[in-house]
């Protein structure tokens, strides 16, 4: 039987293998047909941002990995409103669609799943 998974990332893109590793938890929980969603808060609305240059920080490009979610049938990209107003970024700067969501509602949010993890 499927669980429905929200993973919450907070931290930055490039910080450390942190996000790598938290991209490759969900693609590993997606992967064994469970329904699986994101919610980016605070920094890790760049996560999403369009054209970064993660070779000047020799990192892994979390870009592409955003991009392949589609591939293991994760659609729900939740992203805070004050996280995008604060980034200075748009709708229009990201590399996939979100659903973006107010402060108040994240906790309305956390009831929609089985589980809820810190990413």
């Amino acid at each position: 039987m499927s669980k429905a998974f929200l993973f919450v990332m907070q931290a930055s893109a490039y910080d450390g293998n942190k996000i790598q590793e938290a991209l490759d938890i969900v693609l590993i929980t997606a992967a064994f047909d469970q329904k699986v969603s994101i919610l980016l808060l605070d920094d890790a609305v760049f996560h999403l941002k369009n054209n970064q240059q993660s070779e000047q920080v020799s990192s892994k490009d979390i870009g592409a990995l955003y991009r392949s979610l589609e591939l293991y049938d994760i659609e729900n990209i939740f992203v805070e409103n004050d996280s995008i107003i604060t980034s200075g970024l748009s709708e229009d700067d990201l590399l996939v669609p979100i659903k973006v969501i107010r402060r108040q509602e994240v906790g309305i949010l956390f009831s929609q799943f089985d589980y809820v993890l810190n990413g």
